[in-house]
């Protein structure tokens, strides 16, 4: 009667141990799979931020792209005149710089980005004003 319940006993133990070997290996797996997904984002997010960054590098803040074209405000028709004459007078061929033409096209891209961000705040503007009334 004593060596069955000292086997019993020992596998009640053994079950034990089993059962938190278990618990042990699933919560590994658990903090495993959750740490390989935040190594994951946060390598996500890194690469965008160097990727923006390396955008921005190249595209010119706003008031530069403004005192580049020599405008003051936003308007279309002078961004325009000023970009045609900035860029022709820059021409290789009229003695210009290729380095300066080059500014003032990323100035004009970076303005036109700015104006289309307006147009695109003014209309969803405009389309939440008529929805309210």
């Amino acid at each position: 009667m004593r060596d069955i319940l000292n086997i019993e006993v020992r596998d009640l133990y053994i079950n034990q141990a089993r059962f938190i070997a278990q618990i042990i290996i699933v919560g590994a797996q658990v903090v495993g799979r959750a740490f390989t997904q935040a190594l994951r984002q946060e390598f996500q997010r890194s690469a965008l931020r160097s990727y923006l960054r390396y955008l921005l590098s190249f595209q010119p803040y706003l008031p530069e792209a403004k005192q580049v074209l020599n405008v003051q405000d936003l308007n279309p028709e002078l961004i325009q005149k000023n970009y045609d004459h900035l860029f022709k007078i820059n021409e290789k061929q009229a003695g210009g710089s290729f380095y300066l033409q080059s500014k003032v096209v990323r100035a004009k891209e970076r303005i036109d980005e700015e104006l289309t961000i307006q147009l695109s705040e003014n209309g969803k503007q405009k389309c939440d004003g008529e929805s309210q009334t």
